[in-house]
């Protein structure tokens, strides 16, 4: 499904106006005997019946960091696994895009502390073992386990090496770290000299418009049990000027960073987290 989103997003890149992007390869040549057949255009083949080889463009690799929040939290909505979901299928996209550039990736889940961080590698195998690992986060639930963004963004800030793209798909909902202390963490990253590239999930329907019926809900705290009987008319204003007050500051904090702030509905289309990097990959070559 990775695949094909690209394909399909890309397909439709080259018709709109952002068709300048360089999202794969620069051109055809013609296919010489004793060539490495790994870059043959079996597309062209087939509608030629000639040989052409992918010409890709000479470019310094890009070395990208993949984090994915897996607090219970990102569970939400619990009959999709909502958050969780966009963001894995949205990483998944993008791992595709890099990998067929020969750029190396890697993946860090993480909630209260780091639960799995692969090694960074640029091989077809590499980006499979992340779909697999990837898949199995879309099949598990998430009870009662809270968030340490703070904490962890410092762990990776020591262990992360040489620059590069950290990717981060989060709802910003943590009971530990405040956002000072999580933008600090940040900005570590920054003084690593790492291009950061934030993806704000939310589902928007409930979590920001606050729509529900006109009756008592009892609402659960996924990450931390606690229960709060109430009607969201009640409560509704407050909410929704505290949540919009949220989303403010960190979009502020982002511009100061230069941290590029993507807001997401996890009920949109992924077109706008593949145009995100693709605007922000064109940036740090430019």
């Amino acid at each position: 499904m990775a695949r094909q989103l690209v394909e399909g997003f890309i397909t439709g890149l080259h018709k709109s106006p952002y068709h300048g992007f360089s999202v794969e390869f620069s051109e055809h040549k013609q296919y010489n005997t004793g060539e490495s057949t790994r870059n043959i255009d079996w597309k062209v083949f087939a509608r030629t019946d000639k040989l052409f080889v992918k010409q890709y463009e000479e470019e310094t690799n890009l070395r990208a960091h993949f984090l994915i929040d897996t607090s219970s939290s990102m569970y939400y909505p619990d009959e999709t696994n909502g958050k969780v979901t966009f963001s894995v299928y949205a990483a998944a996209a993008l791992q595709t895009v890099l990998q067929s550039q020969r750029d190396a990736i890697s993946l860090i889940d993480f909630n209260e502390r780091i639960q799995y961080q692969s090694p960074i590698k640029s091989t077809s195998i590499h980006l499979h073992q992340l779909m697999l690992h990837m898949s199995g986060l879309l099949e598990g639930t998430s009870r009662n386990v809270g968030t340490s963004t703070a904490e962890t963004l410092h762990e990776i800030a020591a262990k992360v090496g040489k620059r590069g793209l950290i990717v981060l798909f989060t709802d910003m909902f943590d009971r530990s770290s405040n956002l000072e202390e999580i933008f600090s963490a940040l900005q570590h990253l920054k003084h690593k000299k790492h291009e950061i590239l934030v993806f704000h999930v939310l589902d928007s329907k409930t979590e920001i418009d606050f729509e529900f019926e006109n009756r008592p809900y009892v609402f659960i705290d996924k990450e931390s049990g606690q229960e709060l009987k109430i009607n969201p008319q009640d409560v509704k204003d407050s909410y929704q000027k505290n949540i919009k007050s949220l989303i403010k500051q960190v979009e502020l904090k982002c511009h100061q960073l230069k941290i590029d702030y993507v807001p997401v509905d996890i009920n949109t289309e992924f077109e706008k987290v593949l145009m995100s990097y693709f605007v922000k990959r064109k940036r740090m070559k430019g």
